[in-house]
């Protein structure tokens, strides 16, 4: 029903970017910013390895994060990466990007950060200096509460990477469950807030359908240092350590019609 009261709502709403990784802080994110009317959610932000044309550090193929945009029925930007970006280049990337989107009226940009003071200050540093405001609708929620919400709620999601400082071969390609988190070591965060591993969510309810995919090949990767010494595996890496000093474990996802 129409009412003034629903009008100003609408009227009033913030129009904002979401940035999407594709895993399961992001799905649950996403779920709680819908629900919240100050907000109008124009579209999902993900960056993109330009060369093997895969979600940065998730390895998830660009054909499946299409695939989850168009089941939650917001529209995708894409930005594309470097293999090995400096900050300086992945920060101009993002200026231009954002300034763009400035240009149609969207003034905020949401985050599914939960803990990490660090990168939430480089993002909020970062989004001022081009007139934007951060939004972190789960900042601070322990995160054993978050993983069983997003469980609860019907998510569900399946470990793409693991970053073999904190978990073996055994962890990537499993689905997030009771016994995925009761097999976890005690220093790995059931939510991977320090870049433990990561994730793609295929189903839950912001998706008006499944993604549908079949699992290929694991692979082991290990990343070095280009002749830029200003260089990281991705520019917020959020793993204080050097990222050049261990390997990661992926789980290919192949998409099915």
């Amino acid at each position: 029903m129409f009412t003034i009261e629903n009008y100003n709502i609408v009227s009033k709403q913030k129009k904002a970017i979401f940035n999407w990784s594709s895993g399961k802080d992001s799905a649950l994110t996403l779920y709680k910013i819908l629900q919240n009317p100050e907000y109008k959610i124009e579209y999902l932000l993900t960056s993109v390895n330009q060369q093997f044309q895969r979600i940065s550090m998730h390895g998830v193929r660009v054909e499946l994060l299409e695939s989850q945009s168009k089941s939650i029925g917001i529209p995708l930007k894409i930005l594309q990466i470097p293999e090995m970006p400096s900050m300086e280049v992945y920060e101009n990337v993002m200026t231009e990007t954002l300034t763009e989107l400035k240009n149609e009226g969207i003034t905020h940009s949401v985050f599914g950060d939960i803990f990490l003071e660090d990168l939430r200050k480089y993002r909020e540093d970062q989004l001022a200096r081009i007139g934007f405001e951060g939004v972190f609708p789960i900042w601070k929620i322990p995160t054993q509460n978050l993983i069983q919400e997003f469980i609860t709620l019907g998510f569900k999601t399946i470990v793409v990477c693991v970053n073999e400082r904190y978990l073996d071969k055994s962890f990537v390609g499993r689905i997030i469950d009771q016994d995925f988190i009761n097999d976890l070591p005690d220093n790995v965060d059931v939510c991977g807030e320090n870049g433990e591993f990561h994730t793609f969510t295929f189903d839950g309810p912001i998706f008006s359908e499944p993604i549908n995919f079949e699992i290929g090949e694991i692979v082991y990767r290990k990343y070095e240092k280009s002749g830029n010494e200003d260089t990281s595996n991705t520019a917020c890496d959020t793993n204080t350590d050097d990222p050049f000093n261990f390997g990661f474990w992926y789980c290919d996802l192949i998409p099915k019609n």
